[in-house]
């Protein structure tokens, strides 16, 4: 089963580091003040031994008042709640400018809509116009241009994820779905825009979890088989900017594999596994590593539905796959080729050994695991839609939290919150206490210190 652990919790002791740091910069003006034209330290009680000593000795305590952090936190309330009307605001002015005449201005709003979806929670603000939204969505994906088409889909996909995995996600789903599915599976459209449709599909299919997902599974099918070996056992010769769409198409696809029950995971094994061995042999890097990674997890699946699971083919796909994990052709990308080795060489671990190479994610004060092919691809498919915000979404998402196990979201107390200093205070405190040792350590390594 998917694990989930949770890193360890900050020290609860209230305002000690800041206070650290206060009391530090305190004794360096002190000492500042006290030497002379020459640097030399004028008569004091203490000895510099004394102050090193003292400053460890602070570094070490953990029971501090708090009065030094506790101060100004009503500002800091009234601070948060004007900002968060402010964005709300914002959010408003870019929903209205979805309907706008000039498409450089919708645009814009997409692209904020966007950031704005993916860098934090807006659940409460989105229930009331999410059919507001939707509708202004669609309108876009029919009537816009292949640019607008694309920022459009992956909107779709954020307010997905925005809305969770009830009856809402789904509703807006099934607004958004003939248009996201028709501009697939339409040969004429931007290729960009049917590639941002797929992840789309895939993402809001998942989220909503309907149970009649057949026809999306085989428009994306539609997709990628293109990209299948034609009738003399060659690969087709595809035009530029296919493989991007292939590559996003079989990333959806192998998602939605993740939820199919065992009847059906048998026809797919079957069906696809030998088709996709000989897409190995693709001149496309991207995709290449994509027909890869749904290898391992398709040999995933059929592992988990009989532990005796075996390919027919087995020792010429390991052959292709140590070919590609020992590729080092000079006309290919020097990064293309380390990715390329580096994935293949797991994948190989995996079919044969059955290693998988787990990685720990971390976000605030906990991480989330990835030690399966399954949980990798549902990861790798959220962090396309969420970029750099998916650990906010992880952090606070109840639908991320509930997908990989991690419990309703933490509420951090207000000890655990002023626990956190910046980087100058921690930039300060880290010095202080580096000279403090070095003085200490620095009698012990002078040849005059008495030896007992």
């Amino acid at each position: 089963m998917p694990r989930s652990k949770k890193g360890k919790r900050v020290s609860s002791s209230k305002g000690s580091l800041r206070e650290e740091v206060l009391h530090l910069q305190l004794s360096a003006k002190t000492a500042l003040s006290r030497q002379g034209r020459n640097g030399v330290r004028g008569e004091s009680g203490a000895s510099d031994d004394d102050f090193a000593s003292d400053i460890v000795s602070h570094c070490s305590s953990a029971s501090e008042s708090a009065s030094v952090l506790e101060e100004g936190t009503g500002g800091e309330v009234v601070d948060e709640q004007t900002a968060q009307e402010e964005t709300e605001d914002k959010l408003k002015q870019c929903i209205d400018n979805l309907m706008d005449k000039s498409a450089k201005t919708r645009m814009a709003a997409l692209e904020s809509l966007r950031q704005a979806f993916s860098s934090r929670l807006l659940y409460d603000f989105l229930l009331e116009r999410r059919f507001t939204i939707s509708d202004c969505l669609d309108r876009i994906l029919r009537k816009g241009g292949g640019e607008e088409q694309a920022a459009a889909a992956t909107v779709c996909a954020l307010l997905c994820v925005q809305l969770g995995g009830g009856e809402e996600a789904e509703e807006g789903f099934q607004l958004l779905r003939h248009s996201l599915s028709s501009i697939l599976t339409d040969s004429s459209a931007s290729l960009s825009a049917r590639q941002s449709c797929a992840r789309a599909l895939g993402i809001c299919c998942y989220i909503s979890t309907e149970e009649d997902a057949g026809d999306l599974v085989k428009a994306l099918e539609s997709v990628f088989t293109c990209a299948y070996p034609v009738g003399n056992g060659a690969l087709p010769t595809v035009k530029a900017g296919m493989p991007a769409l292939h590559t996003a198409a079989l990333q959806a696809w192998a998602l939605l594999a993740t939820l199919w029950p065992a009847s059906r995971v048998d026809g797919v094994l079957n069906s696809h596994l030998p088709r996709l061995q000989a897409c190995l042999e693709s001149n496309d890097v991207h995709f290449r590593i994509a027909v890869g990674e749904t290898i391992a997890l398709l040999f995933e699946l059929g592992r988990d539905i009989d532990r005796d699971f075996d390919y027919d083919d087995c020792d010429s796909l390991c052959d292709s796959l140590k070919t590609l994990a020992t590729d080092g052709n000079k006309h290919r990308a020097k990064n293309d080729r380390r990715k390329q080795r580096s994935i293949f060489r797991e994948v190989l671990q995996y079919i044969e050994n059955e290693d998988f190479s787990e990685e720990k994610i971390r976000f605030g004060i906990e991480a989330v695991y990835i030690d399966s092919w399954m949980r990798r691809r549902i990861y790798d498919a959220f962090k396309e839609v969420l970029e750099s915000g998916v650990r906010h979404h992880l952090q606070f998402n109840p639908l991320l939290r509930d997908i990989f196990e991690l419990g309703p979201p933490l509420i951090l107390d207000a000890s655990v919150k002023a626990s956190r200093i910046s980087r100058t205070e921690r930039h300060l405190f880290n010095s202080a206490a580096f000279k403090a040792r070095t003085k200490l350590r620095n009698k012990v390594r002078d040849k005059r210190a008495d030896v007992m």
